[in-house]
C-alpha cells in the first residue's frame, strides 16, 4: 500500500496585497492608478505585465466545453451565494461574517472553494468612490417623485462598494443561407363610393417575388452577462463598454474592491450570444431581401471558430433599505452612467394630483363663465 497522501486541492488565490511599508492591505486608486494604503498613506504603481497594450488572446469554446482548457486557466475562489439575491461574492480569506453588497442581505461565509475559468480581462475602474456617489445622487435628484428622506439618506448614507462584475465574450464566424420574398409596393386606382358618389382611390398593393442568398458577418466580443445578482434590465442599461480598454487580468486591480463569482455558466452564455447574433443575422438577411417589404422563410447558419473571455467589469453599487424596501443603484465604473429602482414618494404624487384637479377646476371655471 502506498504511504503517499492524497493530493490536496489547490488553496484559494488570495487578492491580498500588503503594504510594504506597514503591513496593512493596499487598495487599487481608480484615480491615480496605482495600489495606495489608506493605514498610511504608502503608494506603489500596479505591477507591469508583458501583456499590457496586447490585445487579449482568445480561448477555444469546445475546449472548454470538453473540460480540456490547461489547469492554468482555472483558479479557485472562496465565495457564497446570497440566500436572497443569488450572489456569488468573492471573500478574502481572513472574512468570515458580511453584508450582501447587491441587495444588503447579512450573510455568514462558509470555508467552501470554488473552481471557476480565470478571468482573461478586467476594465480597471476609472471613476471612484465619489464621483460615483455623486452620479447616484444627481440621478436621484433629477427624480421628482424620489422620496426626499431616501435621497438624503443616499447622500449622507454609506460609502458604496465597488464590484467587479462577471462577463462572458464571444467571437464566431457565421454564414448564414436563407429564402424569402422580396415585397415591392405598387398602387392600383379603384372606384369607392364616397358621400353618395363614386370617386377614384389610389390603393397600395405587394408584389411578392421568392428569393434566396447568402449573408455571412464576424461577430467580435458579443457581450453577455455572467451573473443573476442584478435585474439585467440595469446591466444593459450600463452599456456601452469601452472594450478596448480591457487589461490583461491582474489581481492588483481588485485590491480594495469585491469580485463576483459568475453564476451563468458559458454553455448559458453562448446560448444567449447565440439568440443575439440571430438577431443581427436576421436583420442582415432582410437588408440583403431588399425591396419595400421582406418576408423570411428560413435561415440556415453555420457557426464556426467560436472563442471566448471571461472578463471582469467595474460596478459602483449601493443597496439601501428604506421604510422596509430595498433599493438598489448601479453606477459604470468606467463612465459614470446610474441605473437603479425608480423610487416613488406616494405623498409626492398625491400632492402633484392635488394639484393638476385644482388646476383642472381653475381652468373649467373660466372656460364656464366666459361661455
Amino acid at each position: 500500500m502506498s504511504d503517499a497522501s492524497p493530493a490536496l486541492p489547490p488553496a484559494p488565490i488570495e487578492h491580498r496585497f500588503p503594504c510594504e511599508n506597514c503591513g496593512a492591505d493596499y487598495r487599487f486608486d481608480p484615480a491615480r492608478d496605482v495600489l495606495h494604503c489608506d493605514h498610511c498613506g504608502h503608494e506603489e504603481p500596479v505591477a507591469s505585465s508583458p501583456w499590457l497594450g496586447t490585445a487579449l488572446k482568445e480561448q477555444d469554446f469546445e475546449a472548454a466545453l470538453a473540460h480540456h482548457l490547461p489547469a492554468q486557466e482555472f483558479e479557485e475562489i472562496r465565495a457564497l451565494s446570497c440566500p436572497n439575491c443569488g450572489a456569488q461574492i468573492e471573500f478574502a480569506p481572513d472574512s468570515h461574517a458580511t453584508e450582501c453588497p447587491f441587495c444588503a442581505t447579512p450573510i455568514v461565509t462558509d470555508t467552501g472553494a470554488q473552481r471557476q475559468i480565470k478571468p482573461r480581462g478586467v476594465l480597471p475602474f476609472s471613476v471612484d468612490e465619489r464621483s460615483a456617489r455623486k452620479a447616484m445622487t444627481d440621478w436621484l435628484g433629477s427624480l421628482w417623485f424620489a422620496p426626499n428622506g431616501l435621497r438624503k439618506y443616499a447622500r449622507k448614507g454609506r460609502r458604496m462598494q465597488g464590484i467587479y462584475v462577471p462577463y462572458w465574450t464571444f467571437d464566431a464566424d457565421t454564414q448564414s443561407r436563407y429564402r424569402g420574398e422580396r415585397g415591392t409596393v405598387y398602387y392600383a386606382t379603384r372606384t369607392v363610393m364616397r358621400d353618395g358618389k363614386r370617386v377614384q382611390k389610389r390603393v397600395a398593393k405587394v408584389r411578392w417575388n421568392r428569393v434566396s442568398g447568402r449573408v455571412a458577418r464576424f461577430f467580435d466580443d458579443v457581450l453577455v452577462l455572467a451573473s443573476q445578482s442584478l435585474p439585467k434590465a440595469y446591466t444593459d442599461a450600463l452599456q456601452p463598454w469601452d472594450l478596448g480598454a480591457l487589461q490583461p487580468y491582474q489581481p492588483q486591480y481588485l485590491a480594495g474592491f469585491h469580485a463576483e463569482g459568475y453564476t451563468v455558466d458559458l454553455s448559458d452564455g453562448f446560448a444567449e450570444a447565440r439568440a443575439h447574433m440571430a438577431r443581427v443575422i436576421e436583420r442582415d438577411v432582410r437588408f440583403d431581401i431588399g425591396g419595400d417589404r421582406q418576408r423570411i422563410h428560413d435561415i440556415k447558419t453555420d457557426v464556426t471558430d467560436v472563442t471566448f473571455k471571461h472578463v471582469l467589469l467595474p460596478v459602483w453599487l449601493a443597496a439601501y433599505k428604506y421604510r422596509g424596501r430595498t433599493y438598489r443603484f448601479v453606477v459604470n465604473g468606467e463612465s459614470g452612467r446610474v441605473q437603479g429602482e425608480r423610487p416613488w414618494s406616494a405623498i409626492k404624487i398625491a400632492i402633484a394630483v392635488i394639484m393638476g384637479l385644482i388646476a383642472a377646476g381653475i381652468v373649467g371655471y373660466f372656460v364656464a363663465i366666459n361661455q
